[in-house]
């Protein structure tokens, strides 16, 4: 049975928040990881409306240091401390983030003592035997990292072609394992009886003006998650700030191949008429949906 990769969207905003919309934070489950990708304010509190529990978390992704997906990390770290977090708890980022990691540490009063290991990434930084992390640089104005959850592809038997051979019982482990066998004298190849299936991969790329690096650390994605502070008619304007519009999100979407575009980072400008920000994203890629703070897309 395939294991189910859960996403909670704790917080959908762009840098300003509305009453609807909490910032930038999202939570990824699989098997027994619990990564937090970024730690805008106020994170710590939608965990509790989501009913998750801060203390399962394992590791954070931190895209970039603007407060709007950060200032939410002091609270959660003392409320962690509060809890008896016993894990050792990884924290990633792009350059600069052991500075700052420091110099919020020096900034607050903790109580009780934390365990973690910060680490400025580049490529591939985190790899198990089921999954691995990467990120690639983009462009913000201040050292900024999109993330990609990519699963490893399985080995499964052709039950079809399993049903000829009568093979069955732990022998089958072999084949899985990608190795010949030989059964009552008969040799079998696992080439013959296996296929690869692809793994599942998961893309974030929020704050980021559009450029060449985007589309190729995303393609192929079971579903991308795009920021999409802009509506098409401000094309300028997310240059000028270095964000991009909703349809650069789509084209990215349509380009890459991906087979699913998740929107996030709204403006509240848009907080009366969301509607517009998703219709702009359908006309290039129809299979594109809008989240909300507390939604949850799992992708089986």
């Amino acid at each position: 049975m395939t294991e189910k990769i859960k996403l909670t969207f704790l917080g959908t905003s762009g840098a300003i928040p509305s009453a609807e919309r909490n910032h930038t934070s999202i939570l990824l489950t699989y098997k027994g990881e619990n990564i937090l990708l970024d730690c805008g304010e106020g994170t710590q509190r939608q965990f509790r409306k989501a009913r998750l529990n801060p203390n399962k978390i394992t590791r954070i992704l931190i895209t970039h240091w603007h407060g709007d997906h950060v200032l939410g990390i002091p609270g959660l770290l003392q409320t962690l401390s509060f809890s008896n977090y016993r894990k050792t708890l990884y924290i990633y980022g792009p350059r600069g983030t052991k500075k700052f990691m420091k110099e919020l540490m020096k900034a607050f009063v903790f109580s009780g003592k934390l365990k973690m290991h910060i680490e400025e990434v580049s490529g591939k930084f985190f790899e198990t035997k089921d999954f691995c992390l990467e990120s690639k640089k983009m462009i913000h104005g201040v050292p900024c990292h999109a993330y990609t959850f990519v699963e490893k592809g399985k080995i499964k038997i052709n039950k079809k072609k399993l049903k000829k051979t009568k093979l069955c019982g732990p022998i089958l482990k072999k084949l899985k394992e990608g190795r010949n066998i030989t059964y009552n004298g008969k040799k079998y190849s696992a080439k013959n009886l296996t296929f690869e299936e692809d793994g599942r991969k998961i893309s974030f790329v929020f704050d980021t003006s559009f450029n060449k690096n985007i589309t190729p650390f995303v393609r192929n994605s079971s579903l991308l998650v795009c920021e999409s502070t802009f509506g098409p008619e401000f094309k300028e304007k997310a240059a000028q700030y270095k964000h991009l519009t909703v349809k650069q999100a789509a084209e990215i979407a349509k380009k890459s191949k991906s087979r699913k575009l998740v929107l996030t980072h709204i403006s509240s400008r848009y907080s009366k008429n969301p509607k517009k920000i998703l219709n702009a994203a359908k006309k290039i890629f129809k299979n594109s949906v809008l989240v909300k703070d507390l939604d949850v897309v799992e992708i089986k």
